[in-house]
């Protein structure tokens, strides 16, 4: 928890915080909600039901106030407190607090109070059984993802009675009395600010509304020739409307001199899971010096997920957001869910030679090299596939589009990663691009790679990745990588002036 703490993640055992008050036991055969936990990562709440075994549920909003609840049938919570509700303050914004109760015989009802609008998803998980809310602040105009709240009735108190509406008349400004100008007023055309309106464009796939862009004004070819009445602005070009000056520019050709599918049919980047590897039971890599994995690359993706939201305006999945295990299969089949346009996972490396270090970025495909297959069964080492479906794994590994932009993928991934590692280590060579059957990479219907981002078994980068500050560096290099490949894909640009 205090690892959580320490990265801005508000989580808290609700369940495991209950009094004990007497009660009943849970009936034979029944579901156990055995916690409720809620985080805030950057404008996101998340809420997780954790039960024994996947159960019934119904969800719902209902108004006045505004809240959702969700019904847990044939669960009874850890220890039964006779119909009391046990409330949580939450306060973020979005959720004010969360409320438990047994609402009758067998169902248990969570509900979440809201502070404002929000918009709602929710996704069952397993490997602990759980149901995830995930809400959002609701732009105007957006729909909530459940029912509307009923409009309040009116309050007792009724508030004074509107003031009658004045119709609204014309204003006529005063007139100004004008004196005769002593000499005609000359105006320089050439000496007026130019104002260019134009679209500024913000990175992938959103575009900003116009705004107001103001230059110097242009040289002027002669004093005299400009000496003349004012001029119309709009005519004379010194003011411009632009919006529709943006121009779709191609797609680059990739580093093998070729344009994939992906690339001709000019598809964009618009939405990006980040899968921080291992979590719950599955630790990951240890540290001589006690740093683990799973935590490690929880921290570099919830940096990374904040940079590429803030900054390249992409939506932002994670597969896992806290200390919880989530099977190899089941975070490309979230992917999959989302119809996310990327994916890549974060994890740290380990050698049994302590001096052996860098970054190394892989892409699914086969490979003869017996270490990046070691690799490769080290970090398949959690999967659930049997082998009756290896002729279908086959089958997703040999996808030549998705291979061949996933190799793109990974060498702009690559590149960034390893400046960083070359700035800590000028002697550190580049481990390079390489390709391996990640289980974690199967199944994935977008561009995927897997990133080591150094080896927890070299003291050097151990202590390197241990400093807050080397995290968010390295989460600021895979952010250029990930905005370097969407600059090589197909996109607007707006259109310049020659005075721009």
């Amino acid at each position: 928890m205090s690892r959580l703490m320490s990265l801005g993640v508000k989580r808290i055992h609700l369940l495991s915080a209950l009094v004990f008050l007497g009660g009943l036991v849970p009936g034979a055969g029944a579901s156990v909600l055995r916690d409720v936990r809620f985080w805030t990562v950057g404008d996101v709440t998340r809420v997780a039901l954790e039960t024994t075994e996947e159960v019934e549920y119904r969800q719902d909003r209902i108004g006045n106030p505004d809240r959702i609840f969700v019904d847990l049938f044939d669960v009874q919570p850890l220890k039964s407190f006779r119909g009391l509700a046990y409330t949580v303050p939450v306060g973020d914004g979005r959720v004010r607090q969360i409320r438990v109760a047994v609402n009758q015989a067998g169902v248990t009802r969570v509900v979440l109070d809201l502070d404002a609008p929000v918009t709602v998803s929710t996704t069952r998980l397993t490997k602990p059984d759980r149901i995830v809310l995930e809400l959002r602040a609701r732009a105007a105009g957006a729909v909530s993802g459940g029912p509307a709240p009923p409009a309040a009735p009116p309050s007792v108190e009724s508030d004074p009675p509107p003031r009658p509406r004045l119709a609204a008349k014309p204003f006529v400004p005063p007139p100004v009395p004008l004196r005769k100008p002593s000499a005609p007023l000359a105006v320089n055309p050439a000496s007026l600010p130019r104002v260019t309106l134009t679209a500024a464009a913000r990175p992938l796939p959103v575009f900003a509304s116009p705004v107001l862009r103001v230059s110097p004004p242009p040289r002027p070819a002669s004093d005299a020739a400009s000496a003349a009445a004012r001029p119309d602005p709009v005519r004379s070009g010194l003011l411009r409307r632009e919006e529709d000056t943006r121009i779709p520019r191609a797609a680059q050709q990739n580093r093998g001199g070729n344009r994939s599918l992906t690339r001709v049919l000019g598809l964009k980047l618009g939405r990006v899971v980040l899968d921080p590897g291992h979590g719950g039971a599955d630790e990951g890599t240890h540290a001589p010096g006690g740093l683990v994995e799973k935590e490690l690359v929880l921290d570099v993706a919830l940096r990374l997920g904040k940079l590429l939201e803030e900054r390249l305006g992409t939506e932002v999945i994670y597969t896992r957001t806290d200390d919880t295990f989530v099977p190899l299969e089941v975070r490309t089949e979230i992917a999959n869910r989302k119809n996310a346009d990327l994916f890549l996972s974060i994890h740290a490396n380990s050698s049994p030679v302590r001096s052996v270090a860098g970054v190394e970025t892989y892409y699914l495909n086969f490979t003869g090299s017996r270490v990046d297959m070691e690799v490769a069964a080290r970090e398949n080492a959690g999967s659930e596939r049997t082998i009756g479906e290896l002729s279908d794994l086959l089958r997703k590994i040999a996808r030549q589009d998705k291979q061949d932009e996933s190799r793109e993928f990974a060498a702009r991934i690559q590149a960034a990663a390893y400046e960083l590692s070359a700035q800590t280590n000028g002697r550190i060579r580049n481990r390079g691009v390489k390709a391996a059957p990640f289980v974690v990479l199967i199944g994935a219907e977008m561009p995927s790679v897997l990133t080591e981002i150094g080896f927890l078994t070299n003291p050097r980068e151990e202590a390197n990745m241990k400093k807050p500050e080397h995290r968010q560096r390295m989460a600021e290099a895979l952010y250029k990588g990930v905005y370097q490949y969407a600059q090589s894909l197909s996109h607007f640009r707006v259109a310049r002036t020659a005075e721009d």
